[in-house]
C-alpha cells in the first residue's frame, strides 16, 4: 500500500513537468488589462473639472434669476382679537410695544 502511493505520487510529479517548483500564477486584475492607468486618471480629472464647471455655472443661474416676492396679506381684524389682558403686559412677548 505505501509503495503504490509512492508510485502514485512520482507519477503525478512527473506529469506535473517534474520536481521543479512551479511560480504561482500572476494575479491579472480587471482594471489592469487592457487601461493604463495614467489614461483612466486623466479621463476622470477632465470629468471632474467638467462636473465642477457644470455645477457652478447652474449654481449661478439659478441665484442670478432672484425669487417672486408676494404681496402682503391684508390685515384682517380678526387675527389679533384679545379678550384679556396677558400677564406681562396688554402686548405679546414678540410684538412691537405700543406704549
Amino acid at each position: 500500500m505505501a509503495m503504490a502511493s509512492v508510485r502514485s505520487g512520482l507519477l503525478r510529479t512527473a506529469l506535473r513537468g517534474g520536481s521543479r517548483p512551479s511560480a504561482p500564477p500572476k494575479r491579472g486584475f480587471a482594471s489592469s488589462s487592457h487601461h493604463d492607468d495614467a489614461y483612466e486618471t486623466a479621463k476622470w480629472e477632465k470629468i471632474t473639472y467638467l462636473g465642477i464647471a457644470t455645477c457652478t455655472v447652474l449654481a449661478f443661474y439659478n441665484l442670478s434669476k432672484g425669487h417672486p416676492h408676494h404681496e402682503e396679506p391684508p390685515a384682517y381684524s380678526y387675527l389679533h382679537i384679545r379678550m384679556k389682558e396677558f400677564p406681562w403686559g396688554p402686548d405679546g412677548l414678540f410684538e412691537v410695544k405700543h406704549h
